[in-house]
């Protein structure tokens, strides 16, 4: 049973351990109490996920959550230091258990090896007292956004790309009782689809998620200890090349379909479609259909001999790093060597997730009115999912 904050005690330990947070005296012994009581959810255990659960174990939050579905990888090390080369292969979740009850064993760990989606979010939120969003995609975001609302708890957010990063706090409970803007106010709807790439697709520095997640983990102890004012309201934008900072004022959007004038929305949705997201090749075990090749297709045009070309059209280091085969031929070069490409043969291009390889087949058929042309979609992390389980994973 969950103590009340008055039962909170500390060990002799303890109060060595966070002395220097007991003698600020806006924070003191009280904020540390606050701390211990609390239950903080973390989406996610990468770039952001990472730097997050380190200093909030080590702030001391009684029990930190973690939701995550995937493996360490070796791409993953650039940033995610939460992890080492020795972890490489196993469940990110428990081996961020295992490091996090290293660093501070008076935090407890409930952790979900599981992709956190409509079905099961509302139930994951509901048992923590806020949640911080390491996330870096579009589905995911407004899926926490929207059960975060709907199970009345603050979400901490963050997000990266390549140089630059924002933060804000979400939902936030003010003494009146009233709630701060959501994610939904600053952005109705998701961008168009391969708009705004993710961080695997454009990169990101490997510092910038440190920053970020660090951040995050500020404010997700001055929501807890009520100390300071949170980034309520407001939206921190941060340029690490550039090092500007600007921070935009967020106005409640009168037409949010969860807190609006006339809220629309009472439950959880499917954010996949919402977002556009093309599921092909999680959905498409077998097909060829509008121009989407499944891996599973791929593989048995290969295993058949099926008389075809296969274009790759990422970058040489990543051809090195894990390939199918085929032609290598940069999607910035694709124009150069158009002679290359085969008319009389079905064309199957080849990136690491879809997209690039489907802006090239868009950019073709525009300019050439080329009709033999398939995407793989997924690319070649779906090869690596479905096909060939020992392939690297970038």
């Amino acid at each position: 049973m969950r103590q009340t904050l008055e039962e909170i005690k500390f060990s002799k330990e303890e109060l060595e351990r966070y002395s220097r947070h007991l003698i600020i005296p806006e924070f003191n012994i009280e904020g540390q109490k606050r701390l211990k009581h609390a239950r903080v959810l973390v989406v996610g255990t990468g770039g952001l996920g990472a730097p997050l659960l380190l200093y909030l174990t080590a702030a001391g939050v009684g029990t930190i959550g973690i939701v995550d579905f995937d493996i360490v990888d070796y791409s993953n090390l650039q940033r995610q230091v939460l992890f080492t080369t020795a972890d490489v292969g196993r469940p990110k979740v428990e081996a961020a258990r295992e490091r996090l009850s290293a660093l501070n064993p008076y935090v407890q760990f409930e952790v979900f090896n599981t992709r956190l989606d409509s079905t099961n979010a509302l139930d994951i939120i509901s048992q923590f007292d806020i949640v911080a969003d390491g996330t870096d995609n579009f589905p995911t975001r407004y899926l926490v956004n929207d059960a975060c609302v709907l199970a009345g708890k603050v979400n901490v957010f963050a997000s990266i790309f390549r140089f630059e990063g924002q933060a804000s706090v979400f939902n936030y409970l003010y003494a009146d009782g009233s709630r701060g803007p959501n994610y939904r106010d600053l952005f109705p709807t998701p961008p168009p689809p391969g708009l705004v790439p993710s961080c695997a697709e454009g990169g990101v520095i490997g510092v910038l998620p440190g920053i970020l997640g660090s951040l995050q983990a500020n404010e997700v102890i001055k929501v807890v200890s009520g100390v300071g004012e949170p980034l309520a309201g407001r939206f921190f934008q941060f340029d690490a090349a550039e090092f500007k900072t600007r921070i935009f004022k967020i106005s409640k959007d009168p037409e949010n379909p969860l807190t609006g004038q006339n809220p629309t929305q009472t439950e959880l949705i499917d954010y996949e479609f919402f977002c556009g997201i093309d599921l092909t090749h999680t959905t498409m075990h077998n097909a060829e259909s509008n121009g989407q090749l499944s891996v599973t297709a791929l593989n048995d045009w290969i295993k058949s001999g099926k008389d075809f070309q296969l274009i790759d059209v990422r970058e040489p280091y990543e051809f090195e790093i894990a390939n199918i085969g085929g032609t290598l031929i940069p999607k910035g070069e694709i124009l150069k060597h158009l002679e290359k490409i085969d008319p009389h043969k079905d064309v199957a291009f080849l990136c690491r997730s879809g997209k690039r390889s489907q802006d090239v087949i868009d950019l073709l058929q525009m300019e050439y009115g080329l009709k033999n042309l398939f995407n793989i979609a997924g690319g070649i992390l779906a090869w690596a999912d479905e096909i060939d389980h020992g392939m690297a994973k970038y």
